[in-house]
């Protein structure tokens, strides 16, 4: 999810914790857990410094071994003893450990949601495992959590008490109600796609948006993917594209020529759901790979361009989204 979600859903953990005694009576300990919560809901996106390195470097590390199951594990040590020294609590070290350890775990369990998709079963699997459920900002959950945190703060006056874990221990409750709800209503729509294209054993993906009654979708068929909407429940196929084998010997050389620059690499590092296209210039030639789960008012927003010359060799590739920062797709 986007940055600041996670970090509001690390104070409100931080407010979960006041259901432990030691917590409720110990301040320093109080403080130390909303560092390391804060800190802790963040971590795993502390990849985005691979962006000095370039996009294509960013999209082979993000939610990759920052996300991975051995980090589960790291970073809470990485975080929660230092802090357990700086605020002088090591006799609460491993509550400390586990309240970090919880939100790490809980930003790698809300990107599995996202349709971005996350490599969390690392170095059992490097699959990217996407549950297609949740926007990139979620304005249910984050209305929740914010209107806790006000009650918290100005209500409460900030002070730790059972009462206001209570509180929270009733918001992540509903939380979850919620992520399950949505879950649900993504199965049934999966199947109505399904039932309605006569396809019920292909493969579909959705992608949420920031209403609750709008989805995109993508299916992929035998020899074409099929992209859509779904509107109050009115299930509307807008474009078809068609898929192209791209890894044998039947592959067109100008598709084939593009094959080794760091973005078409990195690009299929990543994508899953592939389509490759390429046109003649009056300098050369133009060859644009794209993941066709993320598109929106027909147009396919996340790939790469690769530029040819007349003798197709490489004169320069641009990796990234073609898209406005507030158009969806929201990943």
């Amino acid at each position: 999810m986007d940055t600041g979600s996670h970090l509001l859903f690390g104070v409100s953990l931080a407010g979960l914790a006041c259901l432990e005694p030691a917590v409720v009576q110990d301040p320093n300990l109080a403080h130390a857990i909303l560092a390391g919560t804060l800190i802790g809901s963040h971590a795993p996106d502390f990849d985005t410094l691979a962006r000095l390195k370039g996009y294509a470097t960013y999209l082979r590390v993000h939610r990759g071994i920052t996300h991975s199951l051995p980090a589960l594990f790291i970073w809470p040590v990485l975080i929660s003893v230092p802090l357990a020294a700086m605020f002088g609590v090591w006799e609460h070290l491993i509550s400390l450990y586990l309240w970090t350890f919880a939100a790490v775990v809980f930003h790698v369990f809300l990107d599995l949601f996202n349709v971005y998709g996350v490599q969390c079963f690392r170095p059992l699997s490097a699959k990217w495992f996407h549950l297609d459920t949740l926007c990139l900002y979620e304005p249910f959950l984050f209305a929740l959590h914010t209107l806790g945190i006000l009650v918290w703060l100005f209500i409460w006056g900030g002070s730790g008490g059972s009462h206001i874990g209570e509180m929270f221990g009733l918001i992540y409750g509903a939380s979850f109600f919620y992520i399950a709800i949505r879950a649900s209503q993504r199965k049934r729509l999966i199947e109505a796609v399904q039932n309605e294209l006569k396809l019920s054993d292909a493969i579909c993906h959705l992608i949420p948006s920031l209403s609750w009654f709008h989805w995109q979708f993508v299916v992929e068929g035998d020899k074409r993917f099929y992209l859509g909407e779904i509107r109050e429940g009115r299930i509307q196929v807008q474009e078809e594209y068609s898929k192209a084998e791209y890894t044998n010997a039947d592959t067109h050389p100008i598709v084939q020529a593009t094959m080794g620059t760091d973005g078409v690499r990195a690009f299929l590092h990543f994508a899953q759901r592939i389509h490759v296209s390429w046109s003649e210039k009056s300098d050369g030639y133009e060859v644009q790979w794209r993941d066709v789960r993320f598109w929106y008012k027909r147009k396919l927003s996340f790939g790469v361009n690769v530029h040819l010359d007349r003798d197709m060799k490489v004169v320069s590739d641009t990796l990234g989204w073609d898209k406005k920062a507030w158009d969806p797709p929201y990943v």
